[in-house]
């Protein structure tokens, strides 16, 4: 690594939080960071942070952080060289898979960290051992989105830029908290508000954001399905489905038509009076551009493709697809949640989203990377949470790079079991977490403000990261660590020296990305993908005239209601739902670690609804123990009518905490677990 200048300067570069994709400025002075300012020339964020954006910095000079690689030796951790643990590491993966084949090793990737160390995880794990065991964290989120958008429209990602709900006239948020989820994004429907652009919520509880909505609706949870297809159904019966769109760009009517019939009252399952969905229809359909924006209230549930699949056929219905002021928005939750499906960290696409399944796509990754012909797999291979399922059979070994599943997965007690199961686990982070106890290797990577590359955000924007300081002790670039694994293997193809070196290569093979260069994202303006070419100027709208499916046509589908895979009994009576706070992002690696996002929400607690908390013997503050089938979780109770009686709602960030409970029952169609929605039990702690 480059020595640091030892004069005060600005890095301009990308927030390491949200899916927004913020720009800020890192301040270095004699070679230390030591602030940041807000970069005013971004246009998504136009000078403003968040509480978490504005102490981004404080956590990458941490005393704690990982400085030299560790093997574990007789049950315990020593320090070790770079070259122990590479010829170690390099080993233990090369006989595993000559030994057990290459669905024993499974491979698991950060949405953290910048694109260019996706790229680079994928590509080794095809090239060496020629498996699709290849995931990443947007299968805990975002999964649904990537499977619902491309089946309803052919292309999994946001159809809009965030700017454009200017353009709008009634904003649909839909299991969407952006107010704290995503603070800059909420800033723009706020925007939107006081230019007059009607705001409607949907959401079971009454969320910061619900808060600034011109309208609330409460529905019960999970049951997005049964509520939009009755808004369908009045929409069709009063005549308000845009026809000519419909004959025009879509297929699928018939068939949707016939299976809203069933749902004209069905205020039993929602919740919402009969009333109010006739209105709240009527508002989208007559509304002469509508968008909608949802988020993790859509996807993490058994039914989060379909429920995707659900806002597609809104906006097909009403032909709000394909021009500014429309589309159907997913709010990424991590900062790379999109590049790191991009980049092909997916167990059945290449970067691009070119399916392994397609001869002519693995004849030509086999040519880019210098393969033998027919060596690429064609199956699809096993998702994130399945992969935790395997460990032992078949999983025998797994890499996993920037991630804290014992935090972060559902049902964390499972989560510790399974990896005991492996015979051999490298993790590759910046800090020591939770995670790290049960891993063979602990190797040092290098944080957002230590490294050059991209992150792609909710939006398609492909955003530069640009390095500002050195990391701690030997820490080195992600990419550049799976280079030397790989080489030490004898495999050609990894001779990266820079990010750009690793961007091109990605560049080279991926028709969508071929024309977003580094230097075209020296603007600050950057570039919306797809862009095809070196002249394109990127994409900001999505489906204008046709859509990215083959036949160019978006698809309708008739979507039938099904309950969540858990739901509340006498043993269980409560129904527990997750979420975020403003001041905490995932599992606390990073924020927690800055002393006012600390200080502001120090520990987990539960909210309960007023009438519960009376009949518990609960008071405000006072602790309680949270059981499901699964766990157990002691936190504090916060009283509040923000939820319905028999709901709670727990942030997902902490340790023993919400991921005790969570259910790890799969949507079948994205593989997403149940986070969303669980059946609990609650008992005051004496």
């Amino acid at each position: 690594m480059s020595d640091s200048s030892s004069t005060l300067k600005y890095v301009p570069t990308t927030c390491p939080y949200c899916g927004v994709g913020c720009g800020l400025n890192l301040v270095v002075n004699d070679g230390k960071l030591v602030g940041v300012e807000p970069y005013k020339r971004s246009p998504i964020n136009e000078g403003k942070l968040c509480p978490k954006g504005m102490t981004c910095w404080e956590h990458v000079q941490s005393p704690d952080r990982l400085t030299k690689p560790k093997i574990k030796k007789n049950g315990k951790f020593v320090d070790a060289t770079w070259t122990e643990a590479i010829d170690l590491i390099a080993k233990k993966f090369k006989e595993t898979s000559d030994k057990f084949g290459p669905k024993a090793l499974g491979f698991q990737t950060s949405c953290r960290t910048v694109n260019e160390d996706c790229y680079a995880l994928q590509k080794w794990a095809r090239v060496a051992f020629q498996t699709n065991n290849v995931d990443n964290c947007a299968r805990i989120c975002h999964g649904p989105s990537v499977a619902g958008l491309s089946l309803s429209f052919g292309s999994g990602a946001a159809t809009n830029p965030f700017e454009d709900v200017l353009n709008s006239d009634l904003i649909v948020m839909w299991g969407s908290n952006a107010v704290e989820a995503h603070p800059l994004a909420g800033r723009r429907v706020m925007q939107a508000k006081k230019k007059g652009i009607k705001v409607i919520v949907v959401d079971p509880r009454l969320s910061a954001t619900a808060r600034i909505a011109d309208e609330w609706i409460r529905f019960n949870p999970s049951t997005h399905i049964a509520l939009a297809n009755s808004m369908m159904y009045w929409i069709i019966k009063e005549g308000l489905q845009n026809t000519a769109f419909i004959n025009e760009r879509t297929k699928g009517f018939e068939d949707l038509k016939k299976t809203v019939e069933k749902y004209a009252d069905c205020e039993e399952i929602h919740g919402v009076p009969l009333e109010k969905v006739k209105e709240f229809a009527r508002e989208y359909a007559k509304a002469k551009n509508a968008v909608i924006i949802y988020c993790l209230g859509i996807t993490e549930l058994t039914t989060g493709t379909d429920n995707v699949r659900s806002m597609g056929n809104l906006a097909l219905l009403t032909g709000n697809i394909g021009r500014p002021g429309v589309g159907v928005n997913p709010l990424r939750g991590q900062n790379n949640v999109q590049g790191a499906c991009d980049m092909g960290a997916y167990p059945n696409v290449f970067s691009g989203y070119q399916a392994v399944a397609v001869p002519e796509n693995r004849a030509k990754m086999e040519k880019a990377w210098g393969m033998k012909a027919g060596s690429l797999p064609d199956w699809y291979g096993v998702t994130l949470t399945e992969q935790i399922n395997q460990c032992g059979d078949p999983i025998k070994a797994m890499y996993v790079l920037g991630l804290n599943p014992v935090v972060s997965y559902p049902d964390s007690n499972h989560v510790k079991r399974s990896f005991d199961k492996l015979d051999f686990l490298v993790i590759q982070d910046i800090f020591w977490t939770e995670s790290c106890e049960y891993a063979d290797v602990v190797l040092p990577g290098t944080c957002f403000a230590e490294k050059d590359g991209t992150f792609t955000s909710g939006e398609r924007r492909v955003n530069r990261v640009r390095k500002a300081v050195d990391g701690p002790g030997e820490s080195k670039y992600d990419w550049e660590i799976i280079g030397m694994i790989a080489k030490k293997m004898g495999l050609k193809g990894f001779d990266w020296k820079t990010a750009k070196d690793v961007w091109d290569d990605m560049r080279a093979c991926t028709p969508g990305q071929f024309g977003v260069t580094y230097e075209k994202l020296e603007k600050p303006e950057a570039i919306h993908w797809p862009c095809p070419t070196i002249e394109h100027a990127g994409t900001p709208i999505l489906h204008v005239g046709k859509f990215s499916a083959a036949d160019g046509k978006g698809t309708m589908f008739g979507l039938e209601y099904r309950p969540p895979a858990e739901v509340a009994d006498a043993e269980y009576p409560y129904t527990l739902m997750t979420g975020r706070v403003i001041f905490h992002y995932h599992t606390r690696t990073q924020t927690d670690r800055a002393k006012q996002l600390h200080y502001e929400v120090p520990e987990s607690y539960i909210q309960i609804n007023t009438i519960d908390a009376k009949k518990l013997g609960v008071k405000e503050g006072e602790k309680v123990k949270v059981t499901s089938r699964r766990g157990e979780t002691i936190t504090r109770a916060r009283i509040s009518d923000d939820v319905a009686p028999k709901v709670l709602y727990m942030a997902m960030h902490f340790a023993g905490g919400a991921n005790n409970l969570t259910n790890t029952a799969l949507d079948p169609l994205s593989k997403m677990p149940e986070l969303k929605h669980c059946a609990v039990k609650v008992e005051k702690v004496a």
